[in-house]
């Protein structure tokens, strides 16, 4: 199977990549590189460029007739940089993706799975959520997620796309083989703070210490990217079996651990992993900071037959082998 791959530079897509390689696929990588890292498409065909440029992507479908579907990874994703920059985001992640979609139905390929995210739903009483929660995005980011998602629902239902949304919280670890990993050296998501102020001696900032949970800090789902490679190959490969069982043809999968892990839990399994101590510090909830919440993914484990393999600790393990074989001084 051929793939157009967006976002194939970047975390998430640089690992699809890889996975789709080792169950012998072949991805099609279009990134512009804004965030994405070049390094992550040696030896594969990547063409560097932006989703709105149509005639990009219809020189890609020229040259690759065979692509039979899209994986669409590509979008900015940092939250408090979405709260300062909504218009930038409204116009990458919801503007873009309109520009792809004409793009991807011009040139006839319809099957489509969307890299989506969790962080769409509302908080429910015990912080799980499944595929039919209520949705309540609390961000900017999260709200382009929204509206990406009823774009392709909407195009769904003129018959112009099938579609398959997976819905995701926080990746973490690094392809097992260390091919890729986080593209940037100071990311602002809880584990590469942690990992920051490990290598630095400094404290870590715990972000808020008196939400409603079991230990006063935030609660996350925090799941391994190559599991979440591993359920966009399934995604793929099972394309028309899952299509065969959703009437309307639009799909959504929640992909999670189901069960949460709170961020001072997270704090315990670095200092498992690493065997030192981490120091922290209690601070105020950053700006579009949620209580959080953990996925049950009962559409993943019926239709694909998918459950994550690696655990919290394994995630922190390999972030911390990456990093230490990552001597970049990549920072965009």
């Amino acid at each position: 199977m051929k793939v157009l791959l967006t976002g194939g530079a970047g975390f998430i897509g640089s690992t699809v990549a890889s996975a789709l390689l080792d169950a012998g696929h072949t991805p099609v990588v279009v990134d512009n590189l804004v965030t994405g890292r070049a390094a992550f498409t040696e030896g594969r065909i990547f063409y560097q460029g932006d989703l709105g440029d149509g005639a990009l992507l219809d020189r890609i479908f020229a040259e690759h007739p065979d692509i039979t579907a899209t994986v669409h990874c590509a979008a900015l994703i940092v939250v408090p940089e979405s709260v300062a920059q909504p218009l930038r985001y409204y116009r990458e992640n919801v503007a873009k993706t309109i520009d792809l979609v004409g793009h991807l139905t011009r040139n006839g390929c319809r099957r489509l799975v969307f890299s989506s995210t969790a962080a769409l739903y509302g908080a429910s009483d015990d912080f799980s959520v499944d595929e039919d929660s209520v949705l309540d995005p609390s961000s900017p980011y999260a709200r382009t997620k929204v509206m990406m998602e009823q774009i392709l629902a909407d195009c769904v239902a003129a018959g112009e796309l099938d579609v398959i949304s997976l819905r995701y919280f926080n990746p973490i670890g690094a392809d097992p083989k260390m091919r890729t990993g986080l593209q940037l050296r100071y990311p602002s998501h809880a584990l590469g703070k942690m990992i920051q102020a490990w290598e630095s001696g400094e404290a870590f900032q715990l972000t808020g210490v008196d939400w409603p949970t079991r230990d006063g800090s935030g609660i996350r789902d925090y799941v391994h990217v190559w599991d979440l490679a591993g359920a966009h190959v399934l995604a793929l490969e099972k394309f028309d079996e899952v299509m065969a069982a959703t009437p309307d043809r639009y799909r959504v999968m929640n992909l999670g651990s189901g069960e949460g892990t709170t961020v001072r839990e997270l704090i315990d399994a670095f200092a498992a992993v690493t065997g030192e101590k981490l120091a922290v510090v209690e601070t105020a909830p950053r700006p579009g900071d949620v209580v959080g919440a953990f996925a049950r993914s009962k559409h993943a484990r019926a239709l694909l037959g998918w459950a994550p393999s690696f655990s919290v600790e394994d995630g922190v393990r390999h972030a911390l082998q990456w990093r230490a074989l990552d001597n970049t001084t990549h920072t965009a």
